[in-house]
């Protein structure tokens, strides 16, 4: 089939066409190979993605994007839904974070690969984790954190006292999470791995004296409290 995956590139964010019909696991193969071949071109640049073309579960948008990440040294901050201006939205979500993105680029680090059960990440810096933080794992940061994938353990962020800290996974369900002095109340006790509905990514960050956490939408992109 001709061209099952098309990377349409903006400057600030990519949009991937997604064949409907391919099988998945040959869709992943040629995002691989795309992405591979296109590695020298995007380099480590910090982009927001987009798919068309195709609907997508929660896991298989994980999946797609462990497989850039893993073919390539794109740094993925969110994935955005479909709105009414692409490259708009692209450039949103990296302007409102922007502040916090150039923090971890100067002082920050990645680390690459998933936090089991009894392992522990502990840094002065923001990180960016590429993989998932299981049950019985935990991050700790003086900073910010963001997970490139599913936040089921402990996270504690802006253990230097300063304000304006937060926690960025995408599939959020952690066990405990605190930023700064303030710990995430959940109202009602979760399963580790319940089956949920579609996975959007979330921050999580200190208001009005408590860690509330939400999807990351336009809308809240365009008036980020942290």
């Amino acid at each position: 089939m001709k061209n099952p995956v098309i990377i349409k590139s903006y400057p600030n964010g990519l949009s991937i066409f997604l064949d409907e019909e391919l099988p998945f696991s040959k869709l992943l193969e040629e995002i691989a190979f795309k992405f591979k071949e296109s590695a020298h071109f995007f380099k480590d640049a910090s982009m927001v993605l987009s798919f068309e073309g195709r609907e997508l579960s929660d896991q298989e948008e994980r999946q797609i994007v462990n497989i850039i990440t893993a073919n390539s040294q794109l740094n993925i901050v969110c994935i955005m839904g479909k709105n009414e201006d692409t490259n708009k939205n692209f450039v949103k979500a990296l302007q409102k974070l922007s502040y916090h993105q150039q923090a971890m680029e100067n002082a920050g680090q990645f680390y690459k690969g998933t936090l089991k059960d009894g392992q522990l990440l502990e840094t002065e810096n923001s990180v960016i984790v590429l993989g998932d933080v299981y049950p019985g794992a935990s991050i700790i940061s003086n900073k910010d954190i963001v997970i490139l994938g599913g936040l089921y353990g402990q996270a504690y962020a802006g253990g230097n006292g300063e304000e304006g800290h937060f926690v960025v996974a995408l599939e959020m369900s952690p066990e405990k999470l605190k930023i700064g002095d303030f710990k995430y109340k959940t109202s009602e006790k979760q399963s580790k791995w319940s089956i949920k509905p579609k996975i959007q990514p979330k921050i999580a960050y200190v208001q009005d004296g408590r860690v509330v956490i939400e999807p990351i939408t336009k809308e809240l992109l365009n008036d980020l409290p942290v």
